[in-house]
């Protein structure tokens, strides 16, 4: 491990050298680069420095155990006692810093809310899904811009897509992906009596258009007329763009721009996320199947919370946590949700480490 740490010293050297670089500094793409990956390996040498520190502070007493002096060596061995668990607690925190980041959570995604099984119900959970995440993206400095919104009639959502952007968006949101629950009593209910309904959610990082490849004769792209509230140019002009993936049939439907060009681009972008998704689920299929607690495995069948308002509660499944707050959490506080679902992920890949 020691090894290990030497060679990230060594790196987060040569970056912050680079940074006095005249060339670097005039080159705004490779100083942006060289400064965020230095300060994601600056925890690592902050606790690798506490490390030696307490080294340094082991050796010392270690020397004084065998002292003549009886006060000199008590102390000693009171101080090996204090450092000892204290420098197991940094190493263990250093594991954890030095598990291998996943090289997308930095980036962008498409969120994608599909109402599921219940009627009207399902479409108003899947709104409030909607507006959930709305209220988290904007508590995290996140720009949210809703790409395309179907909706069946007010406040009753068919599927919506938004675009999330900002600082380690993916890195947080992936493990939002799958299938959420909701129990309560419809407004048209006159009985009292609970319903259960469900919401689907994809969380997709964004990629180019161009690492993709996708054979154009795959592609059937056609246009119509924009349906729903949108203002004068709706049902003007062809602007609404629906991309069909052949092989996959996998399809995408941008109409909430006025320009049928810019419809397009954004049907294309979400479409080769899609692709991608797709892909990796697929080749992920074997691994998630080894894996008892699937955190962050992106799986959009599996049912990964319920949200029970009666109780006023939420519990997530896939790591048991319940959480007496719906009234908050609703409203776009789902950050310690996140945290432990984090914690947990990296709990696992640091047992698969030591493995």
């Amino acid at each position: 491990m020691y090894d290990k740490l030497e060679k990230i010293e060594e790196r987060f050297n040569y970056l912050t050298e680079s940074l006095g670089d005249p060339d670097i500094i005039s080159d705004n793409n490779r100083l942006r680069d060289i400064s965020r990956e230095r300060s994601k390996l600056e925890p690592i040498i902050e606790k690798f420095n506490e490390l030696r520190r307490i080294d340094n502070n082991l050796s010392e007493a270690q020397e004084f155990v065998s002292s003549d002096d009886d006060e000199m060596r008590e102390m000693a061995k009171a101080e090996i006692e204090e450092l000892t668990p204290l420098k197991e607690k940094i190493i263990d925190e250093l594991k954890v810093l030095m598990i291998p980041k996943d090289p997308n959570d930095d980036k962008d995604i498409y969120l994608e809310i599909r109402a599921g099984t219940g009627g009207d119900e399902a479409g108003l959970f899947a709104n409030d899904l909607y507006k959930m995440y709305q209220r988290y993206c904007e508590s995290q400095k996140w720009k949210f811009t809703t790409i395309s919104y179907n909706e069946t009639s007010p406040g009753v959502t068919k599927e919506v897509v938004v675009e999330v952007s900002g600082e380690g968006v993916y890195g947080k949101m992936k493990y939002e992906s799958g299938v959420h629950r909701v129990q309560r009593v419809p407004t048209t209910e006159t009985q009292g009596r609970v319903h259960t309904s469900a919401a689907s959610v994809a969380v997709l990082y964004q990629i180019e258009v161009e690492d993709v490849n996708i054979d154009p004769k795959d592609l059937k792209i056609d246009t119509y007329r924009s349906q729903g509230a949108g203002g004068q140019h709706v049902n003007t002009s062809d602007s609404a763009v629906r991309i069909t993936h052949l092989p996959t049939n996998t399809v995408v439907t941008c109409q909430d721009e006025r320009s049928q060009l810019k419809n397009r681009v954004s049907a294309m972008k979400i479409l080769v996320a899609r692709l991608q998704e797709k892909a990796e689920s697929e080749a992920a299929a074997t691994e998630a199947n080894s894996r008892k607690l699937q955190v962050g495995s992106g799986d959009r069948s599996a049912k990964i919370r319920t949200y029970n308002f009666p109780q006023g509660r939420m519990t997530d499944h896939r790591i048991g946590l319940t959480l007496y707050k719906l009234d908050s959490i609703m409203n776009g506080n789902i950050g310690e949700i996140i945290e432990a679902l984090i914690m947990e992920d990296q709990a696992e890949k640091l047992k698969g480490e030591n493995a």
